[in-house]
């Protein structure tokens, strides 16, 4: 197991930010180098299209399985690593996130629920598989070589990675208040919380940055989710911490001031209150229950 998570960015195999890739009959294990690059994280999304086959990975400690026609996606920071496809076709993209729209964004960003494969019937899988026959097409370098080309081909992403926060966002249906200011705050604060967790722990920190009081942000926050801006910023640090736990050697005290805790004891116990286990607890009873591929 390693000290660290290693994170992967599209910027050393892609000048342009995004790649396009077509699977066909692809059959691989965690041995077989052409899977993937164990346990990492990505710094860019991933939008997956399955057409055919079997595909199971594991993500954020939890083991993700898609068969036939399905649509997933992986944001970036999320812990993953693929265990098994089986005869898998479909479409591969990926994006940095400078190049997803904030609306895009927003759906997958500001979500209190997990993500899962999503099955699609045969229409919206033939819309799909034609969206991204066009978006292939186009992916080329001549297409991208030229100013024109490279609008044409973004243009074609942004659609067709809209497609996916569409299908998403009906399928989750968030009770979100449209344009209204309680919304506005809350996406605001989401996305700065997923950005200064480790440094910035106190609702009132939040509040000073979108410059209204902790108590208005507050009343925005339960208003849109139900919950607290204590409980997301708590949240965040929760998921990290588990990724951590899961997924290194780290000692607890090392996790703790990876996580910015200088005192890994006031760590632990918060900790223990939110999940209701101890830190070590949780690493051996999670992987214990993660089955073999």
């Amino acid at each position: 197991m390693k000290q660290t998570i290693p994170t992967f960015s599209l910027n050393s195999i892609s000048k342009h930010g995004f790649i396009v890739e077509k699977i066909t009959d692809r059959i691989s294990s965690p041995d077989d180098n052409l899977m993937d690059k164990g346990i990492h994280r990505d710094s860019h999304y991933i939008f997956m299209f399955l057409q055919t086959g079997y595909a199971k990975m594991m993500v954020d400690f939890k083991v993700i399985e898609a068969e036939n026609t399905n649509i997933y996606c992986l944001l970036p920071g999320q812990v993953h690593q693929g265990l098994l496809m089986d005869k898998v076709c479909g479409w591969f993209v990926a994006v940095n996130v400078d190049l997803v729209p904030d609306f895009i964004r927003s759906v997958f960003e500001e979500s209190i629920m997990d993500f899962n494969p999503l099955p699609l019937n045969s229409i919206c899988a033939g819309k799909f598989h034609d969206f991204a026959q066009l978006l292939y097409n186009s992916y080329t370098e001549e297409m991208l070589s030229t100013k024109e080309g490279f609008f044409i081909t973004k243009s074609l992403l942004n659609a067709y990675t809209g497609m996916f926060a569409s299908f998403f966002l009906n399928e989750n249906k968030p009770e979100r208040l449209k344009e209204s200011r309680a919304w506005q705050l809350t996406r605001q604060f989401r996305i700065l919380v997923r950005k200064e967790f480790i440094t910035l722990k106190s609702p009132s920190l939040y509040a000073e940055l979108l410059n209204i009081s902790p108590g208005y942000l507050n009343e925005a926050v339960s208003k849109t989710t139900g919950k607290s801006t204590l409980y997301w910023i708590q949240q965040e640090i929760l998921v990290e911490a588990k990724r951590l736990l899961f997924f290194t050697n780290c000692t607890v005290k090392e996790i703790a001031y990876q996580l910015g805790y200088n005192d890994h004891t006031y760590f632990s116990r918060l900790f223990s209150k939110l999940e209701g286990i101890t830190p070590l607890s949780f690493r051996g009873k999670s992987r214990k229950q993660i089955p073999s591929p």
